[in-house]
C-alpha cells in the first residue's frame, strides 16, 4: 500500500491507497509540537481503527508546506514504517512543466493539485483550493502550470475577525441562508461565506479572461462544499484532489503499491 500525506498549515490529510483505490483517509490537526513518536502512535491508532497493520505500507509520498512538520514526519516514516518517503519538490517527476518566474517557490500542494486536475480533466484548468489560504491556480491547455493567486483562507479570516474585534464572537462556518443578517452572528456568516463566494466568482472571471473562457474550474479543500453550494462558477468538486495527485506522482516515480 502507498500512504499519501498532504501536510498543510492547519490540517494534515492522509490517504491509504491499494492499487488505484483509496482504501481509507484521515484528516488530523497539523501539530508542530508533536514528536515523531507521538505521530507514530497516532498513526498506529488510526491504522488499527481501520484494521490495517503498519507493515502493509511499503511506500510513502509527502507534500508539505510546513518544513518543521516535514522533518518530524520523515522521522516517523523511518521509525514506524521502515520507509524512506518521497517528498514532492525539486528533482521529483511530476509530469508538469512549471512556467512561473521561480518554480521552486511554488507550494508543493499547488503543484500536486495541478497534476491531479490535469490527470482528471482536459485543460485549460482553474484549480481553487480552500485551505489555510485560498489559492487559485491556472493550468494551460498544454498542461503547463502558469501561476495563480493567493488569498487569506476562510478559517483564518473568520478567526481574525473574532480575535481582533472585542465584541464579535467566534462563529461556526455554515450556510447563512440570507445575505441580510438580523443579528451579529448571522451578519458575520453572511459576510464571510458570501464574501468568499464573491471572491471566487470574481477571480474565476478574471482568470478565464486571461486564460480561456472555456477553462474548467475544479475546487478542493476542507471547506469546499460550503462555497461550492453557493456558486455556479465551480464545475467540479474534488475533495481528495491532493491525495489523487500524490498517488499519480508516486506512480510516475516508480513507487509500488
Amino acid at each position: 500500500m502507498i500512504l499519501t500525506m498532504d501536510i498543510g498549515n492547519t490540517n494534515t490529510v492522509l490517504g491509504l491507497y491499494q492499487g488505484d483505490e483509496l482504501k481509507t483517509h484521515w484528516r488530523i490537526s497539523t501539530d508542530r509540537n508533536k514528536t515523531p513518536d507521538e505521530y507514530g502512535m497516532l498513526f498506529k491508532n488510526l491504522f488499527e481503527s481501520a484494521d490495517i497493520n503498519n507493515d502493509a505500507v511499503n511506500s510513502i509520498i509527502i507534500s508539505s508546506v510546513v518544513p518543521p512538520i516535514l522533518r518530524i514526519l520523515k522521522k516517523t516514516a523511518y521509525r514506524y514504517f521502515n520507509v524512506n518517503p518521497l517528498v514532492v519538490g525539486p528533482g521529483v517527476k511530476t509530469g508538469m512543466n512549471i512556467k512561473t518566474d521561480n518554480p521552486k517557490e511554488v507550494g508543493a500542494d499547488r503543484i500536486v493539485n495541478a497534476v491531479a486536475a490535469g490527470h482528471l480533466y482536459e485543460g485549460p484548468l482553474i484549480i481553487v483550493d480552500f485551505g489555510t489560504a485560498t489559492t487559485f491556480c491556472a493550468v494551460s491547455k498544454k498542461g503547463e502550470y502558469l501561476g495563480g493567486s493567493i488569498a487569506p483562507g476562510i478559517g483564518i479570516s473568520a478567526e481574525a475577525l473574532f480575535s481582533q474585534s472585542a465584541k464579535l464572537p467566534r462563529i461556526e462556518l455554515i450556510e447563512p441562508g440570507k445575505a441580510i443578517g438580523k443579528n451579529t452572528i448571522d451578519g458575520m456568516k453572511s459576510g464571510i461565506v458570501y464574501g468568499f463566494v464573491g471572491q471566487v466568482e470574481y477571480l474565476v472571471k478574471k482568470f478565464k479572461k486571461e486564460l480561456s473562457e472555456d477553462a474548467v474550474v475544479i475546487a478542493t479543500g476542507g471547506l469546499v462544499s460550503l462555497i461550492a453550494a453557493e456558486t455556479d462558477s465551480i464545475d467540479h468538486v474534488e475533495p481528495f484532489l491532493t491525495l489523487k495527485g500524490l498517488k499519480y506522482i508516486a506512480d510516475i516515480n516508480g513507487m509500488g503499491s
